[in-house]
Order: C-alpha cells, then sequence, then structure tokens
C-alpha cells in the first residue's frame, strides 16, 4: 500500500467518491509528496484547508492505483466484523496481522497457542507482550479467533502450514517469516502461491502430497545462517519427495547489513562455509554466501522485492 495505513485509504477512497475529504491524509509522506506536490492531484479547498479537494485526474489514478487494495481491505472489515472507521489505534503492522489472523484463522484455532507465542509469530520485530500491552489488538484477535480468552499453557504442537491460494498459480514460493503473507493481494495477481510452514518447524512439509507439488517451488527467506541452515532442511525434505527446491537469490550485496543488528541473533560462525552444506547450493549461491559471512553481514527477506526477482528471473 506504499505505506498507507487504513486511515489514509479510506480519506483517498472519501475524495474518490465524493471528490473531498476532512481526514488529514497529507500526513502521510507518500500522499504528500506524490499525490499532493508531485502529481497535483488533489489540493487543499480555497479558504479552508481541513478540506481535501479531488483533481479531475484523480479517479483514474485512483482506480489504477488504489481501489482493489481498497475493496480488499474493506471485505476484511466486513467479514471480520472489526470496525473499520479511521479512528481506530490499529497501525499498518496491526491491520496486516489482523488480516493474517482471520483469513487463516481455520488453521489457528486448529492450534491455538498462548498469547505471547501468537505475538511472536505475527509481530516479528515486537517482543511477545506486543499483544498484550496493546488491548485493542488483542481483543479483535480475539473476536476473530471467537475465543474469550488465551490459553495459559500451548495445547498443541503448533505444527502450521499457512497458504495463500490463488486461481492460477504459476509457482511455490515457501517463505520463512510471514511478511509476504500479511499482503497478499499482489502475490495472488501475479499467481505466485505463498507458503509458510513456521521458520524452524518445517515438520508439516514432510506430509504434503504429491498432487501438491507439481508446480516449481522456490524458498524465500533471510540470507544468515538460520536462514540457510533451514533452508537446507527443507531442500532434504523435497528431495526425498523428489522434488527439488531452488532458494532465491538476491541480486545484489548492496542491501545486505551488519549481523549485529538489533532484533537479529543469527550469527555466522567460524567454520568452513559456516558449517552449511554446500552441496544444497549453486557455485553462484556459494560465492555470495562466502562474501556475506566474510563481511559479517545478512540480507533479510523483507528488504528483497520477491516479485520483481521472480521476473527478472523469468519464473513468472
Amino acid at each position: 500500500m506504499k505505506k498507507i495505513e487504513w486511515k489514509h485509504l479510506k480519506g483517498l477512497h472519501q475524495l474518490y467518491k465524493s471528490k473531498q475529504t476532512k481526514l488529514k491524509i497529507t500526513n502521510n509522506d507518500f500522499i504528500n509528496q506524490v499525490i499532493l506536490k508531485q502529481k497535483k492531484l488533489i489540493k487543499f479547498k480555497v479558504g479552508n484547508h481541513s478540506i481535501i479537494e479531488a483533481s479531475s485526474r484523480f479517479k483514474e489514478y485512483y482506480e489504477q492505483e488504489f481501489l482493489e487494495t481498497y475493496e480488499y481491505y474493506n471485505n476484511f472489515f466486513e467479514k471480520s466484523g472489526i470496525e473499520n472507521d479511521a479512528k481506530k489505534s490499529f497501525d499498518d503492522e496491526d491491520l496486516k496481522a489482523l488480516m493474517f489472523v482471520f483469513y487463516n484463522k481455520e488453521e489457528l484455532k486448529k492450534n491455538v497457542t498462548t498469547e505471547k507465542k501468537l505475538s511472536a509469530l505475527i509481530y516479528k520485530n515486537q517482543n511477545s507482550k506486543y499483544l498484550s500491552n496493546k488491548l485493542s489488538v488483542k481483543n479483535a484477535v480475539l473476536r476473530i479467533l471467537e475465543l474469550d480468552e488465551f490459553p495459559e499453557k500451548d495445547p498443541k504442537n503448533n505444527q502450521w502450514r499457512f497458504v495463500v491460494d490463488c486461481l492460477n498459480p504459476k509457482v511455490i514460493v515457501l517463505c520463512e517469516n510471514l511478511d509476504c503473507l500479511k499482503v497478499p493481494l499482489e502475490y495472488k495477481n501475479n499467481n505466485i502461491e505463498l507458503w509458510y510452514v513456521g521458520g524452524n518447524n518445517t515438520t508439516p512439509l514432510e506430509d504434503i502430497s504429491q498432487d501438491k507439488l507439481k508446480l516449481p517451488i522456490y524458498y524465500f527467506c533471510d540470507w544468515d545462517y538460520n536462514g540457510l541452515l533451514i533452508y537446507s532442511n527443507v531442500k532434504q525434505i523435497f528431495r526425498s519427495k523428489g522434488i527439488e527446491v531452488k532458494i532465491i537469490l538476491p541480486q545484489t550485496q548492496e542491501i545486505a547489513i551488519e549481523v549485529g543488528v538489533k532484533h537479529h541473533k543469527s550469527k555466522w560462525n567460524d567454520n568452513e562455509f559456516s558449517n552449511l552444506n554446500k552441496n544444497d547450493f549453486s557455485l553462484q549461491e556459494i560465492e555470495f554466501i562466502n562474501q556475506l559471512i566474510s563481511e559479517n553481514k545478512w540480507i533479510e527477506e523483507e528488504s528483497l522485492d520477491l516479485i520483481k526477482l521472480l521476473k527478472n528471473d523469468n519464473i513468472i
């Protein structure tokens, strides 16, 4: 959504429908810099800057860039029963998390976990007490899952496999992290079926039947020790099924960051190739990994444009 939260998208939709809005949407950088100043598709009403008006060219731009996304989010609110006014304290990450819970609620309900574990699952860069500290989000999650409260202890083994289905998939991409599955619309539109099996928890892959493995399968992950180790595990599981899985290689190392960055716990070790199995990687991938190891850097999955990488390699 070009970093546009629901309250901003709602204001843009009011402009689309009524040609004006009183919502303070220009406090969003993209709307202020691109839509207002660069493209001049909206303007403040003369004599009343509390009202924003749409230009004659705004409708076409909105339909092309935002209408489908608005309808997708609005459909979520209508189906989930969560209020969709612009005053909710949900930020962008909260909304993505709630949508993920809603569209995967049956899988989550089968494996109901503790509040802390669910919080850690859906909020990668927050501590496990995030839901406890944000009551509005916690209550919305409970409502979606039709629960009065989370259990104090884990009753299950949390063997999740979350899937973003699409009508005519060309490729399956296994994601190490949940972020892609939180905003699945553009992946559906590009015929990409996303799977998430829970990082190190790769056990659900062992039970996948052959009829679901007819498409090319790729692995999308952090390029660090833990991510590549999990890839080797995934590769071994599929190899036993006679299926070849390939890793999605970043185009550049310019986006690599220091291993010691906050929230990052995966470290390279001092052994040859950091004790990773070279047989699981191509010569190009080995060279790429060795450079990361030598510079003590890693590449975060979220910094990669999955669709662009797949298109550049003529995969989709």
